[in-house]
Protein backbone atom coordinates (compact mmCIF):
# COMPACT_ATOMS: atom_id res chain seq x y z
CA UNK A 1 0.00 0.00 0.00
CA UNK A 2 1.35 3.22 -1.33
CA UNK A 3 2.05 6.13 1.76
CA UNK A 4 -0.73 8.41 0.79
CA UNK A 5 -2.62 5.58 0.47
CA UNK A 6 -2.32 4.61 4.53
CA UNK A 7 -2.74 8.01 4.93
CA UNK A 8 -5.98 7.91 3.67
CA UNK A 9 -7.03 4.34 5.71
CA UNK A 10 -5.95 5.70 8.39
CA UNK A 11 -8.01 8.70 8.34
CA UNK A 12 -11.21 6.87 7.65
CA UNK A 13 -10.78 4.55 9.98
CA UNK A 14 -10.68 7.32 12.70
CA UNK A 15 -13.12 8.39 11.74
CA UNK A 16 -15.28 4.98 11.51
CA UNK A 17 -14.16 4.28 15.03
CA UNK A 18 -14.85 8.02 16.49
CA UNK A 19 -18.67 7.56 14.57
CA UNK A 20 -19.69 4.78 16.72
CA UNK A 21 -18.20 6.03 19.76
CA UNK A 22 -20.04 9.56 19.83
CA UNK A 23 -23.25 7.68 19.00
CA UNK A 24 -23.47 5.96 21.45
CA UNK A 25 -21.03 7.14 24.76
CA UNK A 26 -21.89 4.29 27.01
CA UNK A 27 -19.34 2.33 24.47
CA UNK A 28 -16.12 2.08 25.36
CA UNK A 29 -12.93 1.66 23.11
CA UNK A 30 -11.10 -1.09 23.95
CA UNK A 31 -7.25 -2.59 22.38
CA UNK A 32 -8.03 -4.55 19.56
CA UNK A 33 -11.22 -2.53 18.45
CA UNK A 34 -9.38 -1.15 15.50
CA UNK A 35 -8.63 -4.60 14.11
CA UNK A 36 -12.20 -5.31 13.27
CA UNK A 37 -12.60 -1.61 12.31
CA UNK A 38 -9.82 -1.90 9.44
CA UNK A 39 -11.47 -4.81 8.07
CA UNK A 40 -14.80 -3.96 7.83
CA UNK A 41 -13.24 -0.34 5.93
CA UNK A 42 -11.41 -2.70 3.90
CA UNK A 43 -14.01 -4.72 2.28
CA UNK A 44 -16.95 -2.31 2.50
CA UNK A 45 -16.08 1.35 2.69
CA UNK A 46 -16.33 3.82 4.98
CA UNK A 47 -19.62 4.43 4.93
CA UNK A 48 -20.91 0.76 4.97
CA UNK A 49 -18.42 0.21 7.86
CA UNK A 50 -19.82 2.47 9.91
CA UNK A 51 -22.77 0.79 9.64
CA UNK A 52 -21.77 -2.48 10.24
CA UNK A 53 -19.12 -1.26 12.92
CA UNK A 54 -22.20 0.73 14.46
CA UNK A 55 -24.35 -2.86 14.66
CA UNK A 56 -21.66 -4.97 15.80
CA UNK A 57 -20.39 -2.83 18.52
CA UNK A 58 -24.13 -2.98 19.72
CA UNK A 59 -24.26 -7.12 19.52
CA UNK A 60 -21.53 -9.34 19.19
CA UNK A 61 -18.72 -7.06 20.40
CA UNK A 62 -20.91 -5.28 23.05
CA UNK A 63 -19.42 -7.11 26.17
CA UNK A 64 -15.99 -6.04 24.80
CA UNK A 65 -17.00 -2.34 25.39
CA UNK A 66 -17.65 -1.91 29.20
CA UNK A 67 -15.64 0.17 30.74
CA UNK A 68 -14.00 -3.07 32.70
CA UNK A 69 -12.77 -6.78 31.47
CA UNK A 70 -15.74 -8.13 33.45
CA UNK A 71 -17.28 -8.92 30.88
CA UNK A 72 -15.04 -10.16 28.59
CA UNK A 73 -13.62 -12.23 31.21
CA UNK A 74 -16.92 -13.92 31.18
CA UNK A 75 -17.24 -15.29 27.62
CA UNK A 76 -13.73 -16.35 27.86
CA UNK A 77 -15.07 -18.69 30.74
CA UNK A 78 -16.93 -20.49 28.18
CA UNK A 79 -14.17 -22.11 26.74
CA UNK A 80 -12.46 -24.38 29.27
CA UNK A 81 -16.01 -26.24 29.53
CA UNK A 82 -16.53 -26.95 26.44
CA UNK A 83 -12.75 -28.24 26.73
CA UNK A 84 -13.77 -30.67 29.79
CA UNK A 85 -17.18 -32.17 28.20
CA UNK A 86 -14.21 -32.81 24.37
CA UNK A 87 -11.41 -33.73 25.83
CA UNK A 88 -10.24 -34.47 30.04
CA UNK A 89 -7.32 -35.19 29.40
CA UNK A 90 -6.48 -31.82 27.60
CA UNK A 91 -8.44 -30.16 30.20
CA UNK A 92 -6.72 -31.70 32.79
CA UNK A 93 -3.17 -31.25 31.80
CA UNK A 94 -4.10 -27.42 30.97
CA UNK A 95 -5.44 -27.11 34.81
CA UNK A 96 -2.39 -28.36 36.14
CA UNK A 97 -0.41 -26.04 33.82
CA UNK A 98 -2.39 -22.60 34.90
CA UNK A 99 -2.56 -21.54 31.65
CA UNK A 100 -6.18 -20.44 31.74
CA UNK A 101 -7.40 -18.79 28.80
CA UNK A 102 -5.49 -15.14 28.71
CA UNK A 103 -4.02 -17.07 25.19
CA UNK A 104 -7.17 -16.33 23.88
CA UNK A 105 -8.14 -12.93 23.96
CA UNK A 106 -6.55 -11.93 21.42
CA UNK A 107 -8.73 -14.01 19.55
CA UNK A 108 -11.49 -13.37 20.86
CA UNK A 109 -11.65 -9.09 21.15
CA UNK A 110 -10.66 -8.84 17.36
CA UNK A 111 -12.62 -11.69 16.09
CA UNK A 112 -8.71 -13.07 14.58
CA UNK A 113 -8.00 -10.39 12.71
CA UNK A 114 -5.40 -9.10 14.71
CA UNK A 115 -3.14 -13.14 15.05
CA UNK A 116 -3.94 -14.59 11.65
CA UNK A 117 -1.67 -12.58 8.59
CA UNK A 118 -3.80 -14.44 5.67
CA UNK A 119 -6.09 -11.97 4.66
CA UNK A 120 -8.72 -14.70 2.99
CA UNK A 121 -8.89 -16.20 6.25
CA UNK A 122 -9.35 -13.56 8.51
CA UNK A 123 -12.40 -12.61 5.91
CA UNK A 124 -13.56 -15.90 5.90
CA UNK A 125 -13.76 -16.40 10.14
CA UNK A 126 -15.83 -12.78 9.91
CA UNK A 127 -18.24 -14.27 7.41
CA UNK A 128 -18.53 -16.93 9.75
CA UNK A 129 -19.17 -15.04 12.82
CA UNK A 130 -21.86 -12.19 11.29
CA UNK A 131 -23.90 -15.62 10.44
CA UNK A 132 -23.91 -17.20 14.11
CA UNK A 133 -24.04 -16.28 17.78
CA UNK A 134 -22.01 -13.66 19.56
CA UNK A 135 -20.20 -16.98 21.35
CA UNK A 136 -19.17 -18.58 18.27
CA UNK A 137 -15.97 -17.05 18.31
CA UNK A 138 -15.20 -19.36 21.15
CA UNK A 139 -16.25 -22.56 19.66
CA UNK A 140 -13.63 -21.75 17.07
CA UNK A 141 -11.12 -21.24 19.67
CA UNK A 142 -12.24 -24.54 21.32
CA UNK A 143 -12.11 -26.07 18.01
CA UNK A 144 -8.14 -24.53 17.40
CA UNK A 145 -7.20 -25.86 20.76
CA UNK A 146 -8.85 -29.28 20.19
CA UNK A 147 -7.16 -29.43 17.04
CA UNK A 148 -3.75 -29.28 18.68
CA UNK A 149 -4.70 -31.33 21.21
CA UNK A 150 -1.39 -33.43 20.94
CA UNK A 151 0.92 -30.55 20.46
CA UNK A 152 -0.18 -29.09 23.92
CA UNK A 153 -0.08 -32.58 25.65
CA UNK A 154 3.67 -33.40 24.31
CA UNK A 155 4.57 -30.04 25.78
CA UNK A 156 5.77 -28.99 29.10
CA UNK A 157 2.98 -28.94 31.60
CA UNK A 158 3.78 -25.50 33.05
CA UNK A 159 2.04 -21.96 32.27
CA UNK A 160 5.19 -20.50 29.76
CA UNK A 161 5.10 -23.42 27.44
CA UNK A 162 1.54 -23.96 26.92
CA UNK A 163 0.63 -20.50 26.90
CA UNK A 164 3.52 -19.95 24.36
CA UNK A 165 2.26 -22.86 21.94
CA UNK A 166 -1.34 -22.22 22.18
CA UNK A 167 -0.58 -17.99 21.49
CA UNK A 168 0.56 -18.49 18.20
CA UNK A 169 -1.82 -20.43 15.65
CA UNK A 170 -0.28 -22.28 12.81
CA UNK A 171 -0.87 -20.54 9.47
CA UNK A 172 -1.57 -23.99 7.77
CA UNK A 173 -4.30 -24.72 10.21
CA UNK A 174 -7.35 -26.48 8.21
CA UNK A 175 -10.24 -23.59 8.26
CA UNK A 176 -12.88 -24.81 6.96
CA UNK A 177 -12.95 -27.89 8.89
CA UNK A 178 -12.21 -26.21 12.01
CA UNK A 179 -15.20 -23.74 11.01
CA UNK A 180 -17.34 -26.88 10.59
CA UNK A 181 -16.05 -28.60 14.23
CA UNK A 182 -16.70 -25.11 15.78
CA UNK A 183 -20.58 -25.23 14.31
CA UNK A 184 -21.14 -29.00 15.98
CA UNK A 185 -19.93 -28.39 18.83
CA UNK A 186 -21.99 -25.64 18.99
CA UNK A 187 -24.92 -27.41 18.41
CA UNK A 188 -23.67 -30.83 20.64
CA UNK A 189 -22.84 -28.38 23.81
CA UNK A 190 -25.41 -25.65 23.77
CA UNK A 191 -24.31 -22.50 25.64
CA UNK A 192 -27.03 -22.58 28.39
CA UNK A 193 -26.04 -25.97 29.44
CA UNK A 194 -21.94 -24.88 29.44
CA UNK A 195 -23.52 -22.08 31.67
CA UNK A 196 -24.90 -24.09 34.29
CA UNK A 197 -21.87 -26.49 34.49
CA UNK A 198 -19.50 -23.54 34.80
CA UNK A 199 -21.56 -21.75 37.15
CA UNK A 200 -21.17 -19.26 34.37
CA UNK A 201 -24.35 -15.76 34.92
CA UNK A 202 -26.02 -15.91 31.69
CA UNK A 203 -27.29 -12.17 32.65
CA UNK A 204 -24.17 -11.00 32.51
CA UNK A 205 -23.98 -10.69 29.02
CA UNK A 206 -25.39 -8.46 26.78
CA UNK A 207 -24.76 -9.97 23.69
CA UNK A 208 -25.95 -13.53 24.46
CA UNK A 209 -29.49 -11.83 26.13
CA UNK A 210 -29.40 -9.92 22.89
CA UNK A 211 -29.04 -11.90 20.29
CA UNK A 212 -32.63 -13.83 20.49
CA UNK A 213 -34.55 -10.67 19.79
CA UNK A 214 -31.89 -9.57 17.35
CA UNK A 215 -32.15 -12.93 15.02
CA UNK A 216 -36.18 -12.49 15.45
CA UNK A 217 -35.97 -9.36 13.96
CA UNK A 218 -33.93 -10.21 10.97
CA UNK A 219 -35.79 -12.99 9.98
CA UNK A 220 -38.38 -10.85 9.58
CA UNK A 221 -36.84 -8.55 7.34
CA UNK A 222 -36.45 -8.84 3.30
CA UNK A 223 -32.93 -8.73 2.11
CA UNK A 224 -33.43 -5.69 -0.09
CA UNK A 225 -35.86 -3.86 2.16
CA UNK A 226 -32.76 -1.48 3.72
CA UNK A 227 -31.50 -1.01 -0.12
CA UNK A 228 -34.99 0.13 -1.26
CA UNK A 229 -35.46 2.38 1.76
CA UNK A 230 -31.93 4.02 1.20
CA UNK A 231 -32.36 4.09 -2.44
CA UNK A 232 -35.87 5.87 -2.93
CA UNK A 233 -38.03 7.89 -0.35
CA UNK A 234 -41.83 6.77 0.03
CA UNK A 235 -42.65 9.72 -2.39
CA UNK A 236 -40.35 8.08 -5.16
CA UNK A 237 -37.29 10.70 -4.36
CA UNK A 238 -33.71 10.08 -3.12
CA UNK A 239 -33.25 9.52 0.73
CA UNK A 240 -30.88 11.15 2.81
CA UNK A 241 -27.85 9.14 3.11
CA UNK A 242 -28.73 6.04 5.75
CA UNK A 243 -26.20 7.71 7.88
CA UNK A 244 -24.91 11.67 8.62
CA UNK A 245 -21.34 12.22 7.19
CA UNK A 246 -19.10 12.15 10.11
CA UNK A 247 -17.73 15.27 11.47
CA UNK A 248 -13.95 15.86 10.48
CA UNK A 249 -12.63 17.47 13.57
CA UNK A 250 -8.85 18.27 13.17
CA UNK A 251 -8.64 18.48 16.67
CA UNK A 252 -10.18 15.15 18.13
CA UNK A 253 -8.08 13.36 15.14
CA UNK A 254 -5.21 15.01 16.47
CA UNK A 255 -5.86 14.08 20.16
CA UNK A 256 -6.77 10.28 18.69
CA UNK A 257 -3.03 10.03 17.12
CA UNK A 258 -1.57 11.66 20.28
CA UNK A 259 -2.69 9.12 22.46
CA UNK A 260 -1.58 6.62 20.61
CA UNK A 261 1.85 7.32 19.72
CA UNK A 262 2.13 7.29 23.72
CA UNK A 263 0.24 4.33 24.31
CA UNK A 264 2.85 3.06 21.66
CA UNK A 265 5.94 4.69 23.22
CA UNK A 266 4.89 3.49 26.85
CA UNK A 267 4.21 -0.01 25.37
CA UNK A 268 7.80 -0.10 23.64
CA UNK A 269 9.50 0.96 27.05
CA UNK A 270 8.06 -1.61 28.64
CA UNK A 271 8.82 -3.95 26.18
CA UNK A 272 12.50 -2.99 25.89
CA UNK A 273 12.78 -2.93 30.22
CA UNK A 274 10.90 -6.61 30.37
CA UNK A 275 13.75 -8.42 27.86
CA UNK A 276 16.41 -6.51 29.37
CA UNK A 277 15.53 -7.81 33.37
CA UNK A 278 12.87 -10.49 33.19
CA UNK A 279 14.25 -14.26 33.41
CA UNK A 280 14.64 -16.44 31.12
CA UNK A 281 11.50 -18.53 31.68
CA UNK A 282 9.47 -15.46 31.24
CA UNK A 283 10.47 -14.76 27.74
CA UNK A 284 8.69 -17.62 26.85
CA UNK A 285 5.65 -15.42 26.87
CA UNK A 286 6.72 -13.67 24.32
Amino acid sequence: MRPEQREILQEQLIDVILHVLRAHPELHYYQGYHDIAVTLLLVSGERMAIALLERLSMLHLRDFMDPTMDSTKHILNYLMPILQRESPRLHDFMLRAEVGTIFALSWLITWYGHVLSNFHHILRLYDFFLASHPLMAVYFAAAIVLYREEEVLACDCDMPSVHQLLSHIPPDLPYETLITQSHQLFQRLPHTELAKQAALQLHKSIAIGSFLEFQQATSCQRPDAVLRQEQLAPGGTETDPLLPPAEHSPLVKAAVWGITATLGAAALAVTQTALEWAPEFLLQLF
